[in-house]
C-alpha cells in the first residue's frame, strides 16, 4: 500500500500565551488567532456520513482565537484554584495521568466553569467554542474528511486504528489512551493540534438532529430556557474508528456526562484584546 500522503499547508501563526502557574515541564495555555471567513459546514456527501450532519450549507464565521490544544491536566489544575464562580472543580478528574495529557472526564457544565473562572481571572472573554467555530477551524479551509486529507493516520492522530476510513486508510496498533497535546507535531493549516482524534471536545451548542435552520452567522445554537438539552461533542477520541473523527462528524451528551475520552479547548470572541 503506498504511503499515506498529507495535506502540509504553509501557514503564519499568530498566538497568545495566556501565563497561568503552572507547573515545571507544562506547556503552557496557547491561543491561536483564527481568521474569519466563509465555509461549507457539514458533509457533502462523504463515506460514512450521517443525516445529521446535513444538509451542508454556508457559514459565515468572524475571527476568534482557539485553544492550540485542548486544555491539559496542569492547565485545569491551575485553572481549578481560581475563586469559584458556580460550582466546585474537582481539580484532578482525569483516568488516564499526565500533566500535558488532556484533562477528561470532565462535564460540560465543568468545562463552562473553567471558561468562567479563566475569563474573571484574566478580563479576556474566554468561553467554550460555538459548533461552527469548531468544525471551521479543524478544517483551516480544507473540504476533505480529515484536515489531514481523505484519511487518518497513526502518525498523525491518536484514534482507534485498529480501524480504517476509505481505500487509503492504514491499520496500527492503537494506544489504548490520551497522548500528551503535543505528541504528534503536524497541525492543521490554521496552526491548531489535535483536532481528529485524542479527546472528544465540548461545544457551546445545544443538540438538533440536523442542520434546518442553522444559524449560518458562527453563532452558538441554543434553545431558550431549556436547561436539559445535550450538547454537542466534537471531534472524536483515543477510543473511536476514524469515521468518527471526521471534521463534519458530531454527537452529544447531556451536560453533566463524564467520560474518560471526553474534553475541551477553549475560545476568545475578541482575539485582538489579547495581543496576539
Amino acid at each position: 500500500m503506498p504511503a499515506l500522503r498529507l495535506r502540509r499547508q504553509p501557514h503564519t501563526v499568530q498566538q497568545h500565551i495566556e501565563p497561568l502557574s503552572l507547573e515545571a515541564g507544562a506547556i503552557p495555555l496557547g491561543l491561536i488567532w483564527i481568521p474569519g471567513g466563509d465555509f461549507m459546514m457539514g458533509s457533502p456527501g462523504e463515506e460514512g456520513d450521517y443525516d445529521d450532519e446535513k444538509p451542508q450549507h454556508l457559514v459565515t464565521v468572524p475571527s476568534f482565537a482557539m485553544g492550540r490544544y485542548p486544555i491539559t491536566q496542569a492547565q485545569w489544575r491551575a485553572v481549578a484554584e481560581f475563586p469559584k464562580q458556580e460550582h466546585d472543580l474537582d481539580p484532578d478528574p482525569s483516568r488516564f495521568k499526565g500533566p500535558n495529557h488532556p484533562v477528561e472526564q470532565v462535564s460540560w457544565e465543568d468545562a463552562v466553569e473553567f471558561c468562567v473562572r479563566l475569563a474573571a481571572q484574566t478580563g479576556h472573554p474566554y468561553r467554550l467554542p460555538t459548533e461552527a467555530e469548531w468544525e471551521y477551524a479543524c478544517r483551516a479551509g480544507t473540504t476533505t474528511p480529515f484536515h489531514f486529507g481523505e484519511t487518518l493516520s497513526p502518525e498523525v492522530a491518536n484514534y482507534d486504528c485498529s480501524k480504517t476510513y476509505g481505500p487509503q486508510g492504514v491499520k496500527g496498533e492503537p494506544i489504548g489512551q490520551t497522548t500528551p497535546v503535543d505528541h504528534y507535531t503536524i497541525t492543521n493549516p490554521f496552526g491548531l493540534s489535535d483536532m481528529h482524534g485524542n479527546v472528544w471536545e465540548w461545544c457551546q451548542d445545544d443538540w438538533h438532529g440536523n442542520y434546518q435552520g442553522a444559524p449560518e452567522d458562527g453563532s452558538a445554537w441554543l434553545e431558550q430556557n431549556n436547561s436539559t438539552i445535550s450538547k454537542i461533542r466534537r471531534g472524536g477520541s483515543w477510543y473511536d474508528d476514524p469515521r468518527y473523527c471526521r471534521s463534519a462528524y458530531r454527537d452529544y451528551d447531556s451536560r453533566d456526562h463524564r467520560s474518560f475520552n471526553l474534553g475541551f479547548r477553549v475560545a476568545c470572541p475578541a482575539p485582538r484584546t489579547l495581543a496576539l
